[in-house]
């Protein structure tokens, strides 16, 4: 630790403050947890088991990471505050997305892969807008591919789920 500046894991950590960085060690897993869950789910089939198990999961670990990145943000507001606005947005995304699912109204599976998608998007950028620059390869791209290419990549996904997925042509009746 120097200057305010800590290095774990290779990863740089502009804070050398403990309590921001005990902070961050809930953050991290909770992310990564977010990320694994979001994936099972998104790649399991939509029926009662593994798929909402891991859509639970995701839920309350991106619960978890919001709570955590606007503690974070707010330690370091000027230099954090677009990562505040990601993982407010993630965690409505997900909430919208839960709640149609939950309450079952007309189309809800098409708001529930909007909702849960585009917060599974905003998951990502969050990660790669704070991180890119010290990831191999990444630190190579220009930012503003941290910014876009999550939807790049999501918004497609989404767009063939809704268009394809049995499940939502079934919701739309």
């Amino acid at each position: 630790m120097s200057h305010g500046i800590t290095t774990v894991a290779g990863i740089t950590v502009l804070s050398a403050d403990p309590l921001f960085l005990s902070i961050v060690a809930l953050h991290v897993p909770l992310g990564l947890l977010a990320a694994t869950a979001g994936a099972i789910a998104m790649l399991s089939p939509k029926r009662p088991g593994r798929h909402p198990l891991a859509g639970t999961c995701y839920f309350w670990s991106i619960l978890g990471v919001f709570v955590t990145a606007t503690a974070l943000s707010l330690v370091r507001w000027a230099e954090d505050y677009p990562l505040f606005v990601l993982g407010t947005l993630s965690f409505l995304a997900a909430s919208a997305g839960r709640a149609a699912r939950q309450r079952r109204i007309r189309s809800w599976a098409t708001l529930h892969v909007i909702g849960m998608g585009t917060s599974y998007v905003l998951l990502l950028t969050a990660f790669y807008v704070d991180n890119g620059r010290q990831l191999p390869l990444w630190r190579e791209l220009p930012t503003w591919v941290y910014w876009t290419l999550p939807t790049a990549a999501g918004a497609p996904l989404m767009l063939w789920a809704l268009l394809n997925h049995p499940v939502v042509r079934g919701s739309n009746r």
